[in-house]
């Protein structure tokens, strides 16, 4: 860390190696001429959370896979839309307080607009950022559907209004949109459901999301190959850190800094 003027941002997560918001959001401040300095933090078990962003004097974190859930239970408030995700990915502090926030939900809806127009969706995982597009997708009017490999984590999407189903119950639909948030094919060719499965619903469905970015997925390129328009998760990780960039440092990110972000992603 460097001296006292710097301020000081971080990402946790576990594993945090891959992740490329330091270089975005670096490239941001550097474009603005902002003293602040972003790194990774590899935090190992989630209850050093909020002690270790307190103890280091950090000024502002944002927070990956797993522990969306956990800093959303440890922050001191929640902001906006996060209260009813129940997930988090920005803390800031203002006076010795977490205040957190969730960038996922509107960095999702900004990365599918050039799709054009969605009523139905298929979403598949239900973790954290799989709450953030479920909330953001139902405040938008949009119909979602939610396929996870067992039950026991779909209480809150029916609960919000989404249709759920597991792998042995799910029924064969037609949607304009099928997102996978789940890791399936981060580091290995695994498929978020069974291959033929996929396809069938790929037959009736005209766009593909992944959220996974910097590389094809075996799910994006089983879309492609089907006649599906895709995008893997560079639009919103890019919009998500924009919306940070302005929580941490309270200027709004213009076209030049967005591109400079954009650049600094495409580093590797």
């Amino acid at each position: 860390m460097s001296d006292n003027s710097t301020k000081q941002f971080v990402i946790f997560g576990d594993p945090v190696e891959h992740s490329k918001s330091p270089q975005m959001q670096n490239a941001g401040f550097k474009n603005l001429n902002i003293d602040a300095n972003y790194e990774k933090y590899h935090l190992k078990a989630e209850k050093l959370l909020k002690k270790t962003f307190m103890e280091k004097g950090i000024d502002g974190a944002n927070i990956t896979v797993p522990y969306k859930e956990a800093a959303f239970k440890q922050a001191d408030e929640i902001v906006g839309v996060a209260e009813k995700i129940g997930a988090v990915n920005t803390y800031i502090k203002h006076d010795d307080k977490i205040f957190a926030y969730n960038t996922d939900a509107p960095g999702f809806m900004k990365a599918i607009e050039d799709f054009g127009e969605i009523k139905t969706v298929l979403l598949m995982g239900a973790g954290g950022t799989a709450k953030a597009i479920a909330v953001a997708l139902k405040e938008a009017g949009i119909q979602v559907s939610v396929l996870n490999r067992s039950k026991n984590r779909l209480e809150f999407f029916k609960e919000l209004g989404c249709k759920t189903f597991t792998w042995s119950s799910f029924m064969l639909d037609s949607f304009d949109l099928v997102v996978n948030s789940t890791s399936a094919g981060l580091k290995d060719d695994e498929f978020p459901f069974e291959k033929r499965r996929l396809e069938n619903i790929f037959f009736n469905a005209k766009y593909a999301f992944d959220c996974i970015y910097g590389k094809e997925t075996p799910f994006l390129k089983l879309a492609s190959r089907e006649g599906l328009k895709v995008k893997d998760g560079e639009d919103m990780l890019l919009y998500q850190g924009v919306l940070a960039f302005k929580l941490f440092t309270g200027q709004e990110a213009g076209v030049s800094t967005i591109e400079a972000m954009r650049a600094g992603l495409k580093n590797s």
